[in-house]
């Protein structure tokens, strides 16, 4: 498929996109009606007194939210690797709002992530009940309290993902990531798990996905939620213990170790 060009722009896809409307529009309702509710109590504080296997009942129920989002949208994730049990940084290369949805689905991860996401429907509420830590872009202060809440949750236990790019990317390449933040898996003495993700249809990066600035968020949903379906890989990937390196160095290394993995071919 020539990916320089949108399905939007091809009328087979075009027609068949609206057949997939037809079919996940009612899908996403009923997610949103019987599902959510459920999913509301199991994030509740009973859900996180009660454990099932090695992790809390809420932390499940945002796994089984978010699978359930990403079949919805036509994704098949591809897990490779194993996620790391305890305590630990989680960072990733960023493209899409979806990007939290797909580590969720196999990990519940409490994320630090841009004040705006807290206004989007549905997946800001989501957010906020899966312990995601907000920030103010261009806040020196915001950053400095995130910082240390991010370093009390992990001393708490607690895995907290961000996104050391400082925003979302096409895909084609992985940004400097910025060594600041790394300072927290330093401070609580955690290990850092890098985490590469990508989204292929056909086998190769779908452009649709990413979402850029200047784009609408409804925009990107609704494209997407119209999209052929893909596969959501998601590379877990050896950990770097924090106490070997110094936070530049530990970003490097996790920087290092996704882009290794982007550049494998798809199985």
């Amino acid at each position: 498929m020539d990916q320089g060009i949108s399905t939007l722009e091809k009328p087979l896809f075009r027609d068949r996109r609206w057949a997939r409307y037809l079919i996940r529009v009612p899908a996403l309702l009923w997610h949103l009606i019987v599902h959510l509710p459920l999913t509301l109590v199991l994030v509740s504080p009973l859900g996180e007194r009660i454990r099932w296997g090695d992790e809390h009942l809420r932390h499940r129920a945002i796994r089984w939210w978010s699978a359930g989002l990403m079949r919805i949208f036509g994704f098949r994730v591809r897990r490779l690797g194993v996620p790391f049990n305890g305590a630990a940084l989680v960072v990733a290369n960023h493209l899409s709002w979806l990007d939290i949805e797909l580590i969720h689905s196999q990990r519940a991860v409490e994320f630090v992530a841009k004040s705006e996401i807290s206004r989007w429907p549905f997946v800001g509420w989501l957010a906020r009940r899966a312990g995601t830590i907000y920030h103010r872009r261009g806040s020196t202060e915001s950053l400095a309290s995130v910082a240390q809440m991010m370093v009390e949750r992990l001393r708490q236990g607690a895995q907290v993902g961000v996104f050391p790019e400082g925003g979302t990317t096409d895909g084609r390449q992985v940004r400097v990531f910025h060594a600041r933040i790394f300072q927290t898996a330093v401070e609580a003495d955690v290990p850092v798990q890098p985490i590469a993700l990508r989204y292929l249809c056909d086998g190769a990066p779908n452009p649709a996905v990413p979402f850029l600035s200047g784009e609408s968020f409804f925009v990107n949903f609704v494209r997407l939620l119209g999209e052929p379906p893909m596969v959501a890989e998601v590379h877990f990937l050896d950990v770097i213990p924090a106490h070997s390196e110094g936070r530049r160095r530990l970003a490097e290394a996790a920087r290092e170790r996704i882009v290794g993995a982007l550049a494998t071919p798809p199985s």
